[in-house]
């Protein structure tokens, strides 16, 4: 049965972009093929063409030169499936395909992060850690006007009344939230929940509890879903840290990032590994820091529920320290913490491999 493959890339920009631009992290992409499948039920990656195998009689990679990863005398690009899920803008039995960049003979594009998280994935699979990610994003009109300020014409009152708020003077773009939860869900992705934020027009999404691969394979494809409703409705999604500039005094964005281990699940030794865990996520800080996204340092700034960049604290409930322990965990003396320094437009790929490498493993070194 022949159906259409969405196939989901990250491209070359992060390395481009200066700072100051507006967004600034690697940029999604997409294009779509038609493909012959056994069982459109049920579709396994390995059923998808690889287009970069030489003995392959597909052709199918993409321009690198116009997505900054080749130059335009040598531009092919390969597309290496990794995961698929139902298509739920264009139904069944489509599909989106999350992709990994290579070279055209099969090795692992310089732009492509994923490939080092599934070797690291690999390395400490014994330690069975699960990650579940709070992805905030900030919604802007065509014009790239904040929406609150874009439906009321006015700048809305102060920060206080719009998180977890009700009602059409405090909430902006339900329609938006509502669609994408509903195409996480019918695209099988593991979507924990949605609330709305402290800024007016600001929300968030949960992909997990899932294993490294899983969750950051997942959140992209659910950036990509909120961020192709948002074409339908006319709504730019921004995952700027600090989408209102430095010095507004309205929230930033995050993408704050929940991590536990079997150890640290143990009810007789957990809460000695939770503060291990702390202590070798405050010595790698600063290597943390370099992949924890760009412009973070607009948003960390020991105001608006943020630790400063130049310091690392952990405490109990403390929503104001770089690593947060939930009341549960110490309660319990087991369970996980919250990394909450990574900024909205963190890359999963690498944020996932810095916190598995420093907590299971000797360090994190990009």
């Amino acid at each position: 049965m022949k159906i259409q493959a969405e196939y989901i890339w990250l491209d070359g920009q992060a390395k481009k972009k200066q700072p100051g631009n507006f967004d600034q992290m690697a940029e999604l992409r997409s294009k779509t093929q038609i493909v012959e499948v056994s069982d459109p039920r049920s579709v396994d990656v390995s059923e998808l063409p690889v287009s970069y195998l030489k003995e392959s009689v597909e052709d199918w990679g993409f321009d690198g030169s116009s997505t900054e990863q080749a130059l335009g005398d040598d531009s092919d690009c390969g597309l290496k499936p990794v995961a698929a899920y139902k298509d739920p803008i264009r139904g069944y039995p489509n599909i989106l395909v999350m992709c990994e960049v290579v070279m055209p003979d099969g090795r692992p594009h310089r732009s492509n992060t994923r490939w080092k998280l599934a070797r690291a994935a690999k390395r400490y699979q014994g330690e069975r850690s699960l990650f579940g990610i709070e992805q905030e994003y900030t919604l802007f009109d065509r014009n790239m006007k904040p929406l609150a300020w874009s439906v009321l014409g006015v700048e809305p009152a102060g920060q206080g009344r719009y998180y977890c708020g009700v009602g059409a003077d405090r909430i902006f773009g339900r329609q938006l939230m509502e669609r994408h939860t509903k195409a996480c869900l019918d695209a099988g992705l593991k979507i924990g929940g949605t609330n709305w934020e402290v800024m007016p027009g600001q929300a968030e999404f949960q992909i997990g509890p899932l294993s490294a691969l899983e969750v950051a394979d997942q959140l992209w494809v659910a950036r990509w879903l909120i961020q192709r409703i948002g074409e339908d409705l006319g709504i730019v999604v921004s995952f700027h840290p600090k989408p209102m500039g430095k010095d507004a005094d309205w929230n930033g964005a995050g993408a704050h990032t929940n991590y536990s281990t079997a150890a640290m699940m143990a009810k007789e030794t957990g809460w000695d590994v939770i503060q291990k865990a702390c202590k070798s996520l405050k010595r790698r800080h600063h290597e943390h820091i370099k992949v924890y996204g760009a412009c973070n340092d607009q948003r960390l700034s020991g105001k608006h529920e943020t630790c400063s960049i130049k310091e690392f604290r952990w405490g109990v409930s403390d929503r104001g320290a770089s690593i947060r322990i939930p009341m549960r965990t110490a309660e319990r003396k087991c369970g996980y913490i919250e990394d909450r320094r990574p900024a909205a437009n963190m890359d999963p790929y690498l944020v996932c491999r810095a916190i598995l490498e420093t907590v299971c493993g000797e360090g994190f070194k990009k």
